[in-house]
């Protein structure tokens, strides 16, 4: 199935940012994530491959800043995609690899020509400070 340009425009820019970066498309479906993702995630993505929204959703083990599981409608890539807006959160997860990991992450919708949703991208990165324990 063809991919709309701007999904295949954000996998350009994503393969040269130094930022990590995870898109979904409409259904949550996580179709790309980049280089600098791998390092984070703990997995490379031709590896992983695409993740369905219940995959990706439930395999990082998300946690708040008190160690408990984070309900998966507070994750900013989730509230991107579903409220079309964007969404900003730190939290910790558990990479691919077993790492634990403080994250911040900011996520906004992906619309194509005439506002169509084509799903959301989040930006990411390991948190220095303030962020939950990982």
């Amino acid at each position: 199935m063809a991919q709309p340009i701007e999904r295949i425009l954000v996998r350009h820019l994503g393969s040269r940012l130094a930022v990590p970066l995870f898109l979904v498309d409409t259904d949550g479906t996580m179709v790309y994530y980049n280089e600098a993702a791998e390092q984070v995630l703990g997995q490379r993505y031709e590896d992983a491959g695409e993740m369905s929204f219940e995959r990706w959703t439930g395999i990082f083990a998300v946690r708040d800043a008190a160690g408990e599981p984070l309900d998966i409608d507070e994750l900013p890539l989730v509230k991107a995609l579903r409220s079309r807006r964007p969404a900003y959160a730190r939290f910790a997860i558990t990479g691919l690899d077993g790492q634990p990991r403080s994250l911040e992450v900011a996520a906004f919708p992906l619309d194509g020509q005439g506002g169509i949703d084509l799903g959301a991208v989040a930006l990411f990165w390991e948190s220095e400070s303030g962020g939950p324990e990982a």
